[in-house]
């Protein structure tokens, strides 16, 4: 009876845990996906024969994979994404609406998902791994190459397709967005730290219990004690009887 009472309380306390880290998980997508809207405030500046601005919303897309890892972080991008090409203006420039996928910057904004992917990937893969200064340049370098094997070549080719430039004119064009890259990294990278190092559990997928070596040895423990209880309660009793 008292282990079914403990395996149902037990059971009972994992469902609420894992409610409580859905809705923590939904509420940081919520924040994040926000605070990359609030990012696209900042007045653009047009760079190059396209016109692309250079913004701040890359810095706020490493911040999310960075900080809430693959799933959560591109989850973050994603909803940012789809309520700008449903028609909220939260893209740079405050402009928003399926109209911008014909502009210069289409490629761009359709890579900001899978940067923030790449980037939470790195991230996952760093943060359990490495400390210190050899964390941060993992973090750093997974961050840039990110952006650079998928946010520039996209952009590039959106560049090209809508702004009628040759391939070549565009990859010219998308150099002036590479040193801005490597100061945005280093910051994302930066305030990505400050956050672990304030909240180290965040990358962890929450809500989901785990038992460890020392549940288990609780586990054996209570139920040692429980029978060196029993026994003796036996001795007790055997011992009334004879006297």
């Amino acid at each position: 009876m008292s282990y079914a009472h403990t395996g149902s309380t037990t059971s009972a306390r994992a469902g609420r845990n894992a409610t409580a880290g859905r809705a923590g998980d939904i509420a940081l997508i919520a924040v994040f996906a926000a605070l990359l809207a609030a990012f696209a405030i900042m007045p653009p500046i047009p760079v190059g024969p396209a016109g692309v601005p250079i913004t701040l919303q890359t810095f706020a897309i490493a911040l999310c994979g960075l900080v809430l890892g693959p799933w959560r972080g591109g989850g973050a991008v994603l909803l940012y994404v789809v309520l700008g090409l449903l028609g909220l203006p939260i893209f740079s420039g405050m402009s928003g609406g399926i109209g911008v996928l014909a502009g210069p910057s289409a490629g761009y904004i359709l890579s900001f998902t899978l940067y923030a992917l790449a980037t939470g990937f790195v991230a996952r893969w760093a943060i359990r791994r490495f400390r210190g200064s050899k964390l941060w340049i993992a973090l750093f370098i997974g961050g840039l190459g990110s952006s650079l094997l998928l946010n520039h070549p996209l952009g590039i080719l959106g560049m090209s397709i809508n702004a009628d430039l040759p391939l070549g004119v565009a990859a010219v064009a998308d150099l002036a967005y590479w040193p801005g890259d490597i100061i945005k990294n280093v910051l994302a990278v930066s305030v990505a730290l400050l956050i672990h190092r304030a909240f180290p559990d965040v990358l962890r997928r929450r809500g989901v219990p785990t038992p460890g070596p020392n549940a288990q040895t609780a586990g054996a423990g209570s139920v040692g004690a429980e029978s060196a209880g029993a026994g003796s309660e036996g001795t007790g009793s055997e011992g009334t009887a004879a006297q």
